[in-house]
C-alpha cells in the first residue's frame, strides 16, 4: 500500500550541542516522502536527490519493527526543497516524514513521541547529528517554537514567534557535514550557550538567536557579519542556523526587501520561507504527485 507524508524544516534559536538543551522553530520549507512497502523481509530501495539513503531505509525498517511487523521491503521516494547540510534541519524533516510515510503504507500508527524517537535514533546511527537533534526533530514535527532537553527528549517550552514574520535565508554554496563539527569546542562554551537557553525559556527569542549566532560563529570559525547586517537593516532577529553556514533572518514582510539587499553582498543564494505552526501529521504532501 502507498503511504505519503510531509514534514517541514526548522531554524535554530539555540544550538543544543554545547549543553544538551536547545531551541528551534518551524519553517515552511518542505520534504515529502512516499513509501510503498510490504511487511516481509527484503530490500528497501531509496530514490533521493538529497542523499541520506541509509537514514531513510533505517527509519522505515525501525518503524516496521516498532509496530511489531519485523521485516519490511519496498521502495521509498523523497522530494525536498530544504537545502542539505546548511543548518535548516533537512535530516530531521526527512526522518520524520520517512517514519510517517512508512506507518501509513503499512496501515499502522505510533504516538508522536515514538515517531520522533525513531527519527532521532536513526539520525544518530547515520551520523547526521551530533546530539540526536531532538530539538530540531520536534520543531520540524510540531511546528512553532520548542525549547528542549535533548538528553531526556523532553519539550521544556512550546510557543510561537511573533505574528507576521517571514524568514529570509542566506544559503552559501559551502556545506558543513556533521562529521566536520568539533563538538568539544561547543562543550567548552556550554555556560554561554546555557545563557541563550535561558533567554529562550523566558521567551526572549530574538536575543537568544543573536547570542547563539555570536557563539556559533566563534566555535565554527564562521562569520556573523551577515546576521549583523540583517539586524542593522531592521530585522527582528538574525543568526547562524544549526552548525551553519546558512544565516536565517526573521523580519516583517515590509522589511524583506531591505534585508535581502543587506544580504546580497555576502556569498550565497537568498531564499524566503514562511513560519510553520502545523504538525506534520496534518501537512498535505505537495512535492510528490
Amino acid at each position: 500500500m502507498m503511504g505519503k507524508a510531509a514534514c517541514r524544516g526548522a531554524g535554530t534559536i539555540v544550538n543544543a550541542i554545547a549543553s544538551g538543551r536547545g531551541a528551534a522553530f518551524g519553517l515552511s520549507l518542505e520534504t515529502d516522502v512516499r513509501a510503498d512497502l510490504a511487511p516481509r523481509d527484503g530490500d528497501v530501495s531509496v530514490v533521493s536527490d538529497h542523499g541520506g539513503e541509509g537514514l531513510l531505509a533505517g527509519c522505515v525498517r525501525r518503524a516496521a519493527v516498532a509496530v511489531g511487523l519485523g521485516g519490511v521491503t519496498g521502495r521509498v521516494e523523497v522530494a525536498s526543497e530544504i537545502p542539505v547540510s546548511r543548518g535548516l534541519k533537512s535530516s530531521s524533516a526527512v526522518s520524520n516524514a520517512a517514519v510517517l510515510s512508512a506507518l501509513r503504507s503499512l496501515g499502522r500508527d505510533l504516538p508522536d513521541d515514538a515517531v520522533l524517537s525513531i527519527g532521532v535514533d536513526e539520525s544518530i546511527r547515520a551520523g547526521v547529528t551530533v546530539t540526536g537533534a531532538f530539538d530540531d526533530a520536534a520543531a520540524c514535527f510540531h511546528g512553532g517554537v520548542v525549547v528542549t532537553d535533548n538528553r531526556r527528549r523532553k519539550i521544556l517550552r512550546s510557543d510561537r514567534l511573533p505574528d507576521g514574520l517571514t524568514a529570509v535565508i542566506l544559503v552559501p554554496s559551502k556545506k558543513i557535514p556533521k562529521d566536520e563539527v568539533d563538538a568539544e569546542r561547543f562543550v567548552s562554551r556550554a555556560d554561554e550557550f546555557e545563557e541563550a537557553v535561558g533567554l529562550a525559556l523566558r521567551g526572549e527569542f530574538a536575543e537568544a538567536i543573536r547570542l547563539n549566532s555570536m557563539l556559533c560563529a566563534e566555535v565554527l570559525e564562521l562569520s556573523d557579519e551577515a546576521a549583523e547586517a540583517a539586524r542593522a537593516s531592521g530585522a527582528y532577529a538574525a543568526g547562524i542556523t544549526g552548525t551553519g553556514p546558512a544565516t536565517l533572518v526573521l523580519c516583517t514582510s515590509s522589511e524583506v526587501d531591505a534585508v535581502a539587499e543587506a544580504l546580497r553582498r555576502f556569498e550565497g543564494d537568498i531564499i524566503t520561507a514562511g513560519l510553520n505552526h502545523t504538525c506534520s501529521r496534518e501537512v498535505v504532501p505537495r512535492l510528490l504527485s
